[in-house]
């Protein structure tokens, strides 16, 4: 069942990303979840649901201060740096999230108080011992057949410390079979569908308890009622879903759609929803996640210098064509490669050539039109209407898929349409004006459906397309040709 027939008629649609951490910059990476979010908050609210769109930071991890140190910063002044230049990041990249959650807001530390409650008077706290291999950068512990054979951690390439801590712990153990129950009525819990198989096999092979606190750390909210712990920060930064909203809020709604990462996917489909049937709370509606991104085929690396700047790319060719680049290039849930050389390939072909050519050649032609089209034309040509129709249903259904890229294919596929038969009437040599006005009718038509369907995708050129095609009171139709959308790059 796609998640658009699920949630359709609730009125009401909240969407996340992951809060990130904030002991770098954001890249490209953290801009595609980011995007994916923005683009499925901005088709149900053009669908008049009330949108609730979340993003933020994750400060109460180690590496913040690790990150703080580093720079030579006390740790709160880093946090506010930080935060405002990953919100700051958002805003100039033109996502519309509705809240900026920060873990270390007072409301946030309010709700996961409440929550290790719920948890602890469910006797799903305890204290004990633990001896695991931690890994930093994870702020997980890892089992010694996920690391390499020369014992390291596969993603950050270092050795995890063999720690041993009196800790409280979190009895997951006891949820295996309320997961996978969940799990088998839920089937489209976790997209794709190929992620949604290794979570159920990783649950199937067998759940440890999983510490839940952390031994005199300097940093993070305190664990009631023991000065000497600090939650361990996987249990604090899930339940900033929660904050968002607030607990009668979560209770009402849960999130609809999590959008994350392939690596921090078991958090989420795995100890994310114990926790809530842990505390009595419903679940999210479902976890969708995106595959790594490469650079140029290989992986992101400070230290090789290949970690890409998404506002240095928006600056180059604009936000839309940072958008259309990664939902079109990229196979949703699965690994893709990002290349400069790819990105202005597509931007020529696809944005220059495709739909700025498009709709600047209607757009010229219907321009010279003085008094504009007049009301009462033929009727929508029945090609033109069934290639808007195909475009639409198309799209949308797509888009409840999350295939973003074939939801993309579909509107280029009208395009394609539209060019052609441009040139089929070589529309800038009709002379009769009543066949004029005609084909204008159908194309426009046709250029103002494309243009809404690309409002979730591409807003600014869904904008400027719109704005140029004016429908008088009257029924008249005018156009103004709006400066090049997509300008050729070298």
């Amino acid at each position: 069942m796609d998640h658009q027939d699920r949630q359709g008629t609730h009125g009401e649609f909240y969407v996340t990303t992951p809060i990130y951490y904030v002991n770098d910059k954001p890249h490209i990476g953290h801009a595609y979840s980011t995007i994916v979010a923005d683009v499925l908050a901005r088709w149900r609210e053009a669908q008049g649901e009330h949108v609730v769109f979340s993003t933020g930071v994750d400060e109460n991890a180690q590496k913040t201060v690790d990150a703080a140190a580093k720079q030579g910063e006390e740790v709160g002044a880093y946090l506010d740096r930080m935060a405002e230049l990953w919100s700051g990041t958002w805003a100039k990249l033109g996502i519309a999230n509705t809240d900026f959650i920060r873990t270390t807001e007072e409301r946030h530390l309010e709700v996961v108080r409440d929550m290790w409650g719920r948890m602890e008077a469910a006797g799903d706290i305890y204290k004990g011992q633990y001896q695991g291999l931690y890994c930093k950068g994870h702020e997980a512990f890892l089992k010694e057949d996920e690391l390499t054979p020369d014992g390291l951690c596969p993603e950050h390439k270092t050795a995890p410390e063999l720690v041993t801590e009196e800790n409280y712990f979190f009895k997951l153990s006891a949820y295996q079979e309320k997961l996978l129950d969940f799990y088998e009525t839920h089937g489209d819990f976790v997209a794709p569908s190929h992620r949604f198989n290794d979570i159920r096999a990783f649950v199937e092979h067998g759940l440890e308890d999983v510490s839940f606190s952390r031994e005199n750390k300097e940093w993070g909210i305190p664990v009631p009622n023991d000065p000497h712990q600090v939650i361990y920060v996987w249990a604090d930064a899930l339940v900033n879903y929660i904050t968002v909203v607030g607990m009668e809020g979560w209770e009402a709604h849960p999130a609809d759609i999590h959008v994350m990462a392939k690596d921090i996917l078991k958090f989420h489909a795995v100890i994310w929803p114990a926790m809530l049937m842990s505390a009595g709370l419903p679940l999210p509606g479902q976890v969708i996640c995106t595959g790594f991104l490469t650079i140029d085929g290989t992986k992101m690396s400070k230290s090789l210098g290949n970690v890409v700047d998404p506002l240095d790319l928006a600056a180059r060719y604009g936000n839309d064509a940072l958008r259309y680049f990664l939902l079109r290039e990229v196979s949703f849930g699965d690994d893709g490669d990002f290349s400069e050389a790819k990105m202005k390939e597509r931007y020529n072909a696809d944005l220059a050539n495709g739909l700025g050519n498009f709709a600047a050649r209607v757009l010229a032609v219907a321009e010279k039109q003085q008094g504009g089209i007049p009301p009462g034309g033929p009727a929508l040509a029945p090609e033109f209407a069934e290639a808007i129709r195909t475009m639409r249903h198309t799209a949308a259904a797509r888009l409840g898929q999350f295939r973003f890229s074939d939801a993309l294919a579909a509107v280029w596929a009208a395009i394609a349409f539209g060019d052609r038969y441009v040139n089929d009437k070589k529309i800038w040599e009709i002379k009769d004006e009543a066949e004029l006005y005609a084909v204008l009718a159908n194309l426009l038509a046709l250029l103002d459906a494309v243009a809404q369907e690309l409002a979730p995708f591409m807003p600014e050129a869904s904008r400027k397309i719109r704005a140029a095609i004016v429908h008088g009171s009257d029924g008249t139709v005018t156009a103004a040709k709006p400066d090049v959308l997509f300008p050729r790059v070298k």
